[in-house]
């Protein structure tokens, strides 16, 4: 039987939140992409460093954009617009005719 590798679980968390995917992850230990799979099926605390990091990092990019929004910047502020208040591009098209 092979000797279980300990995981810093606090390094796990950090690369989370820069939402490095199962391969990253299993670069950075140097252990396979396998191996990170079943700690997450089979570990809770595994589980929850993963997680807990990828929703930190979402929150901090969140946080950053709402910053360059709130900075004024016009493309944040446009796709902040369109995914958070349903704002669109289209324009309505009023097909009344003015010439009756």
């Amino acid at each position: 039987m092979r000797e279980k590798i300990e995981f810093n679980l606090d390094a796990l968390e950090k690369l989370c939140r820069l939402n490095c995917t199962f391969e990253e992850i299993a670069a950075y230990f140097n252990v396979s992409t396998k191996t990170i799979q079943r700690r997450y099926n089979e570990e809770p605390d595994f589980q929850k460093a993963i997680d807990s990091g990828r929703a930190n990092g979402k929150l901090s990019l969140r946080r950053l954009q709402f910053k360059a929004a709130e900075d004024g910047n016009p493309s944040t502020l446009i796709w902040l617009g369109k995914q958070l208040l349903g704002q669109t591009d289209k324009q309505e098209i009023d097909n009344y005719n003015h010439n009756d």
